[in-house]
């Protein structure tokens, strides 16, 4: 009864639907929710040591041998900048004073490890049956050894351009992110400084056709996708399955602080924007404090994923008086959908609202 199969049969699921990888709040039980009902669940890895992600898999399989995919990020490690670090640390420097910190304390740097051998010694490991990747894709004679283990490959293009090179280079399907998509842009293409290209960046429903059209293997829409009208809405424009992250943070087994989930239950439709302030790449999250007062994109931000290291002491003493003004929120722009139903029942309400909805059309 779905348009189209192919994501279906090439992973090995009931359901046309991906639960996008969000690393921080996505942990096992949000990923064994969306697996036992259908979808295809997701693992990211980017901020879990190997050991970590080895303990988070095990729980997965503990409780359902159903397809699941692990995602990594595979950006180039930054070079240092001390002459930007200091100007991003000088321009934050009045909120120190302001919570009574040194601003020349020492800091710890804020990490985010690229797909290495380690991450493919556990890929091998664990042999999911899908592996993602954000921000490109990574060296070659890894990514042989990745679908040697047996793995479907997909990582997300946000231009046209993107999405071609992302063909040529041995992708099995391909997200096509849209500017609404809520967390990381996977911009990996772009030929200057990230927080000058995101103007450019297309929405879903106009970069998905031009994808659809461009490639060959089937795309999975994301960005925006709320509710069935918006899945609905995406097979129409060629997709062969959707990914939705932000309607899964409202699941109870995401892990959220309550300063986030809040903010998502009143969340705004204009109440995102893309930022770099808080890792060095532009993601969408809801505007607070630090986001209004320096602007959501600011060329002192030092590359991903540094950004973080300097805002981290401020954060921890917001959050501890109760604030999220150095938080990230990270949100789509359709939070205003979301619904709180646990993982099970967000991803099967979905695909039969979706799918009443396809057979009414049909007539």
């Amino acid at each position: 009864m779905w348009p189209d199969r192919r994501i279906q049969d090439l992973f090995g699921i009931p359901l046309p639907i991906v639960q996008a990888p969000m690393a921080g709040p996505n942990l096992a039980e949000l990923a064994i929710g969306a697996m036992q009902a259908g979808a295809l669940g997701s693992l990211p890895c980017a901020m879990l040591g190997v050991e970590q992600a080895l303990a988070q898999c095990r729980q997965v399989r503990e409780a359902t041998a159903a397809p699941l995919n692990l995602n990594f990020f595979c950006h180039r490690p930054p070079e240092p900048d001390p002459a930007r670090e200091a100007a991003w640390r000088d321009r934050l420097a009045g909120y120190y004073r302001e919570y009574g910190l040194d601003p020349a304390m020492p800091l710890t740097p804020s990490v985010r490890a690229p797909f290495d051998e380690a991450y493919c010694e556990l890929v091998e490991q664990v042999r999911p049956q899908v592996v993602s990747f954000h921000f490109g894709l990574p060296a070659a004679p890894l990514l042989e050894r990745v679908r040697a283990a047996g793995a479907r490959v997909i990582s997300s293009a946000t231009t046209v351009a993107e999405a071609r090179w992302l063909e040529a280079n041995g992708c099995d399907a391909i997200v096509a992110q849209g500017a609404e998509a809520g967390g990381h842009r996977g911009v990996f293409l772009y030929d200057g400084p990230l927080q000058d290209g995101v103007s450019t960046q297309l929405g879903l429903f106009a970069l998905l056709p031009q994808v659809v059209d461009a490639v060959r293997v089937p795309v999975i829409a994301a960005g925006g996708i709320g509710d069935a009208r918006g899945i609905v809405a995406a097979f129409a424009l060629g997709a062969a399955a959707v990914q939705l992250g932000t309607a899964y943070l409202f699941c109870p087994e995401a892990k959220l602080s309550p300063m986030h989930r809040q903010a998502l239950r009143e969340a705004r439709d204009d109440g995102t924007a893309l930022t770099n302030l808080f890792t060095g790449r532009p993601a969408r999250g809801i505007v607070n404090r630090l986001m209004r007062e320096l602007g959501p994109m600011s060329p002192l931000a030092p590359e991903f994923p540094l950004a973080g290291g300097a805002l981290a002491p401020l954060r921890a003493q917001a959050e501890a008086a109760g604030g999220a003004d150095f938080t990230p929120l990270w949100s789509g722009q359709a939070a205003r959908l979301g619904r709180d139903l646990s993982a099970y029942a967000l991803t099967r309400s979905l695909a039969e609202e979706s799918l009443a909805m396809l057979a009414r059309a049909a007539g």
